[in-house]
């Protein structure tokens, strides 16, 4: 029987399945099918390289398909699908541009990832209207703002790939309208990180219209303006982020368990309904540590960390691949905004919690030392047990604060023992009393009234 692992898809989770797997057997055959031709790369750096930030685009780039053939004995084959799984055969159908060809294995790792949503809009084929999830993408939109020098964009969608959008494109010089339908941007964040980060956008002169629902949009061949209800704005670029959806046909074609959130089913090892098929990334769920339940958050950690538990399982290791608490920390201009945990007072009664919450405003350094900013802290806790559920955080600075928090999380502490952590103070980096720290004493504080 072949014992071969075979991974369909070339990014996160199955390069690091493939890099794991060799590492703790090398006698393993490893075959990753990646239908583009890139493999191992920074998706979250491509607003970065449309700014200018990054120079080159094979900079977001970790290793290549050669450094993994030579360096790492993994057979990585760019520019082959795979169209098929066959479960009970254990071999999948590969088609590799006009060859077409079986390849049994011994596991299979699907880690197919997410694609970008697009709504039914009119016009989205003209030319300037941009999705960004992949390396061709931004390629494409980097090409077309230094070839047109559009003077105007339309940002359809408020979350992570918007905000850096915006950022993005006003560096390049051009005038950005955000068009959101919801009532705020940065939805998971919450209502105080949202409000905070919207009134910095319109001061570095974003268009903002909030509950403004896009029909779709106009030009002659090319994109001049996006269209709403109640009349048109001009734009001579696009960007559509409203959101992704898991790349799961593969595995439900085959018959392989979707999940609730519509992504590959897993238990805590990544094993899937199937046997000898495992899931991993942006195309399946993992467990939220908060409420115990499935859930669909398409992050890099997470992604990156259930392929290296796949890769150790499969060597003969059996490795949990970990839950999420769904953190993510986002840059918008000056600042820094991040969120970790379950702060959507109607998520956290759906999982069964009595949510309070608090929001404080504290200097990021001792008052008295130069460049001292103020962080916003939403922290949010169960009133019952005390257990803290999640936090967002934004400011000019230390937005990264929120680590703590997210450490607080997994670890299933209250607010007094988030309180009466022992966090380093020196007056250049904090003050005596941590933001995080004063969220967690006032709140807890406000539970004990």
């Amino acid at each position: 029987m072949d014992d071969t692992f075979v991974i369909v898809g070339g990014d996160a989770a199955g390069m690091s399945a493939a890099s794991k797997a060799k590492r703790e057997d090398p006698d393993l055959g490893v075959i990753v099918f990646e239908k583009g031709e890139w493999v191992s790369y920074a998706a979250c750096g491509m607003p970065y390289y449309v700014k200018g930030a990054v120079d080159d685009l094979e900079d977001l780039v970790a290793v290549t398909p050669e450094e993994f053939r030579e360096k790492r004995d993994v057979d990585v084959r760019t520019g082959h699908e795979v169209v098929g799984v066959d479960p009970e055969a254990k071999s999948v159908t590969v088609d590799a541009g006009g060859e077409r060809f079986d390849q049994p294995y011994g596991s299979l790792l699907i880690g197919t990832g997410a694609r970008a949503v697009v709504p039914p809009f009119d016009g989205v084929d003209l030319e300037g209207v941009f999705t960004l999830g992949r390396m061709d993408e931004a390629d494409a939109i980097e090409t077309y703002v230094t070839d047109r020098e559009p003077a105007t964009a339309a940002i359809v969608g408020g979350g992570y790939i918007g905000t850096e959008m915006a950022e993005a494109l006003s560096a390049r010089g051009v005038g950005v309208s955000i068009f959101e339908m919801l009532p705020r941007t940065l939805q998971p964040f919450g209502e105080e990180a949202a409000r905070v980060v919207e009134d910095h956008l319109r001061e570095q002169g974003v268009d903002l219209h909030l509950e403004t629902a896009v029909q779709g949009f106009s030009g002659d061949g090319r994109i001049e303006t996006v269209d709403l209800e109640d009349g048109s704005v001009e734009a001579e670029l696009a960007i559509v982020g409203v959101g992704v959806a898991p790349n799961a046909e593969l595995a439900a074609e085959a018959g392989i368990e979707l999940g609730p959130t519509g992504a590959i089913a897993t238990d805590e090892y990544g094993r899937t309904s199937e046997e000898g098929v495992f899931a991993a990334g942006d195309c399946a769920e993992a467990t939220n540590v908060v409420t115990g339940e499935p859930d669909h958050v398409p992050l890099a950690l997470t992604a990156n960390r259930a392929g290296r538990a796949i890769g150790s399982t499969v060597a003969g290791e059996p490795t949990p691949t970990g839950g999420t608490a769904a953190t993510a920390i986002v840059k918008a201009f000056d600042l820094g905004v991040a969120r970790t945990g379950v702060i959507d007072p109607e998520a956290a009664r759906d999982a069964g919690f009595d949510p309070g919450s608090v929001t404080i405003e504290a200097g990021t350094r001792s008052h008295y030392y130069p460049g001292a900013e103020t962080l916003t802290v939403t922290l949010v806790a169960d009133r019952e047990s005390e257990r803290v559920l999640g936090a967002s955080v934004v400011g000019r600075e230390g937005a990264k604060r929120i680590d703590t928090v997210a450490t607080a999380v997994h670890a299933g502490l209250t607010v007094t023992e988030l309180q009466n952590l022992d966090l380093a103070y020196a007056p250049p980096f904090s003050p005596v009393w941590d933001p995080i720290l004063t969220a967690a004493k006032v709140l807890g504080g406000k539970l004990e009234a």
